[in-house]
């Protein structure tokens, strides 16, 4: 199964799985040029977000629930999240929300942990996979629900180095 995971924002961490076995991930930055409305994000998103459906061909999209602060991080992640929607939806592909604090107790065992904790489970999940290290706690975050997405699929997480590795 191809799964693809999303942790949205302005720094937006994405993980793949092939249905082959393959992982990748990365992130990708959506800023604002000098002369650029707000809504150049959304549409920079939309683009990047169709190539990389195009690209992966999941049968699955998760991503992390915004957390309503208020303000413009509520109203540009819910923004986000409603292409990620949009996009699947308009493709017959099948997505889901995780809460943060539910992705939290299932990778660490409390649902308060901090960015640091999440860093290292993914890091201690996924080491020897890449040929580098994790870039920061956005691509950690969508390793995290990587590993939890297979988990509720049936397929198994790497547990050590180099298995599945598409570098």
């Amino acid at each position: 199964m191809n799964i693809l995971t999303i942790d949205p924002g302005t720094r937006c961490g994405w993980a793949a799985l092939w249905g082959n076995g393959n992982i990748d991930s990365g992130v990708q930055e959506f800023p604002l040029g000098r002369g650029d409305s707000p809504g150049m994000r959304y549409i920079r998103f939309r683009v990047w977000f169709v190539d990389l459906l195009v690209l992966t061909k999941p049968e699955l999209v998760v991503y992390e629930r915004p957390f309503m602060r208020g303000g413009f991080a509520t109203e540009f992640l819910s923004a986000l999240t409603s292409r990620i929607q949009e996009e699947c939806s308009a493709r017959k592909i099948e997505y889901q929300a995780v809460n943060p604090a539910t992705l939290k107790k299932a990778i660490t065992g409390t649902a308060k942990s901090d960015k640091a904790a999440m860093v290292r489970a993914a890091d201690e999940r996924w080491r020897g996979h890449f040929c580098r290290s994790i870039k920061d706690d956005d691509e950690a975050d969508a390793l995290n629900l990587l590993s939890m997405a297979m988990q509720e699929n049936r397929q198994t997480p790497p547990t050590s180095a180099g298995k599945n590795s598409k570098s």
